[in-house]
């Protein structure tokens, strides 16, 4: 076989190569394609992929790559980085986190740009990084391990005066940043996300507990995509069943990323097991996370009749997106029991003719006196 033949091949197998590519990629969801999409776009350096870390007195702050916005990218959807860091600050130190906030810039982080760009900042804690330090072992994959979420329609948070999350100065945390893009379709452009982490070595705060607790939905597990006009009240149709997905004690699966349709929906959920309260504790700080055209969100105290927390939601008037999901924070803090049953209460409206996508969770913080006993005796050591 001479050069000319080996060379016909080649070319053959390259132009198969790179239908078959073509045909995998168009068969992508939109999640998926925003993946390869940057990947591709990091590898060949065509856009900018690294992270920046600049150290402020009291703040740390991260900037993220760029994210190719060429599409509508809905909640979960959009091109997202990732990656680990600590403090790194000179000496090894007990250090309390206070405030975060993410903010939308252009690729010359030059420009704010808008906040409907932002889907999450997720910032999750090391188990075994954290709890080990303080020999609580107990604690261990008891939950998933997040420490907070800034969303859409709540961009920035401070914890409580008096309060915050103890940490050490060299301990590990993971982040990941995703854009989002509900309503640009006649440009394509870059965003950065800026994150900043707000923090104190005052010896006197108090420490906060985190815990997530959300909205999960039975589905037909036989035919989950199904559509009927006769769905049981409170159940769903889920996005995926590969993600979110969950069990509950009876086996039941459920879903925590549904679809919702036109018009208003009412959902509720029984979290008293997620919660798992042993003992009285005292709730100083609720963020949540929801997606558009969530209306009313609130945690309610079954057993005493109670709405510990109602978010009233502002969505936008023009476009789709979120204006405003107010958090909750209290210095006084409010009472929570291991006897009572507790219940999470969404309304939706969804004004559009389209399907579209919903998730409820809540990022609860607890004065954490287990772990306040341990920091008193660690300083008193000093």
């Amino acid at each position: 076989m001479n050069f000319k033949q080996w060379h016909k091949i080649t070319l053959f197998c390259i132009c198969i190569l790179i239908i078959s590519g073509l045909v995998y990629y168009s068969n992508l969801s939109n999640r998926h394609k925003a993946i390869v999409k940057t990947h591709i776009l990091y590898t060949l350096n065509i856009i900018d992929s690294d992270w920046k870390k600049n150290h402020n007195e009291n703040t740390l702050e991260f900037t993220s790559p760029s994210f190719l916005i060429d599409n509508i990218y809905k909640s979960m959807e959009g091109p997202k980085a990732l990656q680990y860091f600590s403090f790194n600050t000179d000496k090894d130190e007990l250090l309390w986190m206070t405030y975060f906030q993410v903010t939308a810039l252009d690729k010359n982080e030059e420009n704010i740009l808008s906040n409907d760009f932002i889907c999450h900042t997720n910032i999750n804690f090391i188990p075994q990084d954290h709890h080990g330090r303080w020999n609580l072992n107990s604690r261990m994959n008891n939950q998933f391990p997040r420490l907070i979420s800034l969303s859409h329609g709540v961009e920035k948070i401070s914890f409580p005066k008096g309060f915050g999350y103890p940490f050490f100065s060299d301990e590990k945390f993971f982040m990941v940043t995703q854009s989002l893009n509900h309503n640009v379709t006649d440009s394509i452009f870059q965003v950065k996300h800026r994150v900043s982490i707000g923090y104190s070595n005052k010896k006197s705060l108090k420490p906060l507990y985190p815990k997530l607790i959300f909205m999960m939905l039975p589905y037909d597990t036989e035919n989950p995509y199904e559509i009927k006009q006769d769905m049981p009240a409170n159940s769903c149709i889920p996005i995926e069943t590969k993600n979110h997905t969950y069990q509950d004690e009876e086996g039941n699966f459920l879903s925590g990323h549904w679809k919702i349709f036109k018009g208003k929906s009412k959902y509720t959920y029984n979290v008293t097991n997620l919660l798992a309260i042993k003992d009285t504790v005292t709730l100083h700080q609720i963020t949540p996370h929801l997606h558009p055209f969530a209306e009313r969100f609130r945690l309610i105290d079954n057993t005493s009749k109670e709405i510990i927390y109602s978010c009233e939601v502002t969505n936008h008037k023009n476009g789709i997106g979120l204006t405003d999901t107010p958090s909750f924070k209290s210095e006084k803090g409010i009472k929570m029991y291991p006897t009572h049953d507790y219940q999470l209460e969404l309304t939706t409206n969804n004004t559009t003719t389209e399907i579209q996508d919903m998730m409820a969770s809540l990022f609860l913080f607890f004065y954490d006196k287990e772990m306040d006993e341990k920091i008193k005796k660690y300083n008193d050591a000093l």
